[in-house]
């Protein structure tokens, strides 16, 4: 049973910068789809970015609101996803959520739905002050 914990969320003046981590546990080896979604109050869960757990072709997928602001990557030997976010805005402010399941990444984020992921963290919270 794969678990994921997340960090790294807390408040900042837009246009700052945070890096939320998440670190899986129970992982055993397989090519996951690993993934940070956001939900904002009154707002469905939506899809931040994605990234294949064996990254072999290293292909990323983001959403429009957070490409060139945001990179997801990971740290394969310390089983940990990283989101580091700049530029940071006010509409940025939500839940933030890592999620896992064992497929390959679809290749458009629009695709990749939460009822996709079986594992979840239990999120970290990112407030962007204006």
């Amino acid at each position: 049973q794969v678990q994921l914990v997340e960090s790294g969320g807390g408040s900042v003046q837009a246009g700052g910068s945070l890096r939320l981590s998440c670190a899986a546990f129970g992982y055993t080896y397989m090519p996951y789809c690993m993934a940070w979604f956001r939900q904002a109050p009154g707002k469905e869960r939506e899809g931040v970015a994605l990234i294949d757990s064996d990254d072999s072709d290293g292909r990323t997928r983001y959403a429009d609101s957070v490409k060139d602001r945001f990179t997801i990557s990971q740290d394969n030997a310390k089983n940990i996803l990283y989101l580091q976010m700049n530029s940071l805005k006010p509409e940025d402010t939500a839940m933030y959520y890592c999620a896992a399941d064992v497929f390959t990444c679809p290749l458009s984020i629009a695709t990749a739905t939460s009822p996709l992921f079986r594992y979840w963290g239990q999120g970290t919270q990112v407030t962007v002050s204006s």
